[in-house]
């Protein structure tokens, strides 16, 4: 027996674990239900466990998230296409910090983290997973590239696409122009 498969479990644990929260925040995103991301990434993590031993030394965050990725898609295939995965609308809660003292605070940190979730969400999910990739779990070009299984080209392409449709967004108008006047100023 090879020393990487004797080693297997405890590489796991090692390099793929760390990286656990940022499957999870993935599947999140592409689910849209905080359920079936668990589904999705315990999937992806008896596929991880199972091909370790394809984990070259670097970019286990990548390698990780390209499971993720095909895991959702996998998961798609064999439960609904993607028009009907449905936001539970909870997954904001998660990016809310609830311990901020003052009250008023909170709701507008809410109210505005809601609004960007339900932006996001509203993108289709080429973009959505392409902008999730770069400005949640902040991966690289290269790296996304891995992920999505598109050249850099497409993943910049998608990208600048996705936070065009985003800063043309209704709801997002106000932080847009916020932005802009900074810029100017």
């Amino acid at each position: 027996m090879t020393e990487e498969r004797v080693s297997g479990p405890s590489r796991f644990e090692r390099e793929v674990l760390p990286h656990l929260d940022a499957a999870y925040n993935l599947a999140r995103w592409l689910t849209r239900d905080p359920h079936d991301a668990e589904d999705v990434v315990q999937d992806a993590c008896i596929r991880a466990l199972r091909y370790i031993g394809t984990l070259r030394a670097e970019g286990a965050k990548a390698w990780l998230l390209t499971i993720v990725r095909n895991a959702f898609y996998d998961w798609v295939g064999r439960t609904r296409p993607v028009e009907i995965v449905h936001d539970a609308g909870d997954a904001i809660d998660d990016a809310v910090d609830l311990d901020t003292p003052d009250p008023e605070r909170v709701a507008i940190r809410r109210s505005d983290a809601r609004v960007l979730a339900d932006a996001l969400a509203a993108l289709p999910l080429q973009f959505r997973e392409a902008v999730v990739l770069r400005e949640l779990e902040e991966l690289s070009y290269r790296d996304m590239a891995r992920v999505i299984g598109v050249p850099i080209g497409t993943v910049m392409s998608r990208l600048a696409r996705g936070r065009a449709m985003l800063r043309q967004m209704p709801s997002l108008q106000p932080v847009s122009d916020f932005l802009e006047s900074r810029k100017q100023s």
